[in-house]
């Protein structure tokens, strides 16, 4: 287990709005004079997808090109990744990347390289998970967890989406904070693991705050902290895991947009001015399924992926983490 100290994974390490807009030059002034593609890695109605759908609206609003937004499901949005990097770098073609794309290189060996094949353009925001127990674990604070998990170490469990997920290192970002060590257990998606909470089939999980709502309103789940900095305005009274006892812990699934390595910079930042205008239109609807919009400059952006692939590599060896 590493040393226990603050884990900042996403929205906090960087600027938030109001960034001054870039000066745009010449050479971008006729961009885009066709149409835009927005790959995305996940499905229709994930998060980063409606993100994609509401920038793509924008985007079309602004330039007046038809922008497109392709999904290309598969191994965690790896196949969506693996062809966008072969794409031409001409700012025609953008993907919505997610976190997963800063944990996949400590659980596999890739056919790219994310620091060298991918160019940031614009952190567009995230949401936190929220940390749930079933009502029968006798524990009704984060530090009573973490007595109960200390004194019965390799018993306590919660769920997460997947080995090398975001929410499996919100709970390992837990474990070496806390100095504990729970257990685990692999599930589809945040639903199922909030299910098997919910039903007693384990003890806690790290779900996604939209996906377990109707079944906090049942009682049937104890919700005991959210994983982001501040709290969540879809649950305003459930503290953070920072205000409950480990400071500085913070870990979000956020997603940007970023475009194939070689995409010339006046493009990008062409681009990037285009996203810091539509993001306080996004940001109302956005929050509605709980998601923060924040957004970067691109370097920003490019040092947050680059430094979150670090720390995921770290934390992923340290913990022992193999690939399922």
């Amino acid at each position: 287990m590493i040393k226990a100290q603050p884990f900042r994974f996403g929205l906090s390490a960087v600027v938030a709005l109001g960034i001054a807009l870039p000066a745009v030059p010449a050479a971008a002034q006729n961009y885009p004079s066709k149409p835009i593609r927005i790959s995305v890695g996940f499905p229709v109605g994930v998060s980063n997808d409606t993100a994609a759908r509401l920038l793509a609206q924008k985007l079309s609003e602004y330039t007046g090109q038809n922008v497109i937004v392709e999904n290309r499901p598969g191994a965690a949005g790896m196949l969506a990744t693996e062809r966008f990097v072969q794409m031409p770098p001409d700012g025609y073609n953008l993907m919505m990347m997610t976190s997963a794309e800063t944990i996949r290189p400590a659980m596999r060996k890739l056919p790219y390289d994310a620091k060298r094949d991918l160019a940031a353009v614009a952190l567009i925001g995230g949401a936190p998970y929220v940390f749930l127990l079933h009502p029968s674990v006798p524990a009704r604070s984060v530090k009573e967890v973490i007595a109960l998990a200390a004194a019965r170490p390799g018993t306590f469990t919660y769920g997460a989406t997947g080995v090398g997920s975001t929410s499996h290192l919100a709970g390992e970002i837990f474990n070496s904070m806390a100095k504990i060590k729970t257990v685990m257990v692999s599930y589809k998606g945040s639903t199922d693991s909030a299910v098997a909470t919910a039903s007693g089939q384990i003890d806690s999980s790290f779900s996604s705050i939209t996906a377990v709502l109707p079944l906090l309103d049942s009682g049937r789940l104890r919700p005991l902290a959210v994983t982001g900095s501040k709290r969540s305005p879809l649950m305003p009274s459930t503290p953070t895991m920072s205000e409950s006892g480990l400071p500085g812990y913070e870990c979000l699934t956020w997603f940007g947009v970023v475009a194939p390595a070689g995409t010339p910079k006046d493009i990008i930042d062409r681009l990037h001015s285009l996203i810091i205008k539509a993001a306080p239109e996004m940001a109302a609807q956005m929050s509605k399924q709980g998601l923060d919009v924040q957004t970067s400059t691109p370097e920003q952006f490019g040092a947050m992926i680059r430094r979150e692939i670090d720390q995921n590599m770290k934390l992923i060896r340290a913990a022992g983490i193999k690939p399922e």
